[in-house]
């Protein structure tokens, strides 16, 4: 099982296997031919005001790790468990590769969703 995560502004390379953008909005100044986007789930992609909410913290361990509960917490939801549940099968068949544009993916939703996939750990709702 290989899950990578990339910059959507990087060039595609051959053992990207399915391409998955992961982000809300679509880059800016990126065509839709140069990214060589496959899938794009909006569904697994966290919600504007937790982006929002994330982007005003400042970068310290205790917002990522409120971020990360807060987006776990989103991806319990239906909608999003099903396209968490759909990525799993794509993760099974062979190697994907999960693209954003944020410039800092070891502290993103990016590294949220490759824990997730790579553990078999289901995110966890609020309490």
């Amino acid at each position: 099982m290989t899950v990578r995560v990339r910059r959507v502004y990087d060039p595609p390379e051959p053992d990207d296997g399915v391409r998955v953008l992961v982000d809300r909005l679509w880059p800016r100044g990126l065509s839709k031919d140069a990214a060589r986007v496959d899938e794009w789930p909006k569904a697994l992609t966290p919600s504007t005001e937790l982006r929002r909410w994330y982007h005003a913290q400042e970068d310290t361990a205790d917002s990522y790790e409120e971020f990360r509960r807060r987006y776990e917490a989103e991806l319990a939801a239906p909608e999003a468990a099903e396209s968490l549940d759909a990525l799993r099968e794509l993760v099974g068949r062979g190697p994907v590769t999960l693209l954003s544009a944020t410039k800092s993916p070891d502290h993103s939703h990016a590294s949220v969703l490759v824990e997730l996939l790579t553990s078999g750990r289901e995110p966890q709702a609020v309490a």
